[in-house]
């Protein structure tokens, strides 16, 4: 049997998604027997890689970084999962859209309290340009599955990876259906 590529990958959002992937704990040695873990931000690779299997998805689409980076992971994966709310509804990160414009939200962060040198960060490179408003995965990529919850408990990741990468549809029912 060929072990699947698996990759997670992190837009806009706490991590609090990834800190419940690590919280599989024991479970996660028995995932390494069934899946390579190709792609991370709890791993130092640069380049998504080509040929992805599964990929989580954690975050929503904020700024230019995250739109390139999702249209480059949807080109190379096969099934990809919105990871947490934040991917799935825009949740948190999604609270500037009623504000409309994203410089309206730069110049209250960084120019109205500022009181030394006031500029907004633009380093071309190191800070990526917002946005006009924060999308939820499914709005920018086709999205295979859903895997609710802020963050998604372990439990209901391990219910929703297992038979997934079994080859089978996970069932997301009851509490594995959950948000927040």
């Amino acid at each position: 049997m060929d072990r699947v590529r698996l990759a997670t990958v992190w837009l806009a959002g706490c991590s609090g998604c990834h800190m419940s992937f690590l919280d599989l704990d024991e479970w996660l040695i028995e995932l390494n027997q069934i899946a390579d873990v190709v792609y991370s931000p709890i791993m130092d690779r640069k380049d998504y890689p080509e040929n992805v299997d599964v990929c989580l998805v954690e975050g929503a689409v904020a700024n230019e970084d995250n739109l390139e980076q999702i249209l480059l992971v949807r080109r190379r994966t096969r099934l990809l999962v919105s990871f947490g709310d934040c991917a799935v509804t825009g949740n948190v990160t999604a609270l500037r859209n009623p504000i409309g414009d994203a410089n309206v939200i730069l110049e209250r962060s960084y120019l109205d309290p500022a009181n030394l040198r006031p500029r907004i960060p633009n380093e071309h490179g190191i800070v990526p340009p917002l946005l006009e408003q924060v999308y939820p995965v499914h709005k920018v990529v086709p999205v295979d599955f859903h895997l609710p919850g802020c963050p998604p408990p372990a439990p209901r990741i391990r219910a929703f990876l297992e038979p997934l990468l079994a080859g089978q549809a996970p069932q997301l029912t009851g509490d594995n259906l959950r948000f927040g």
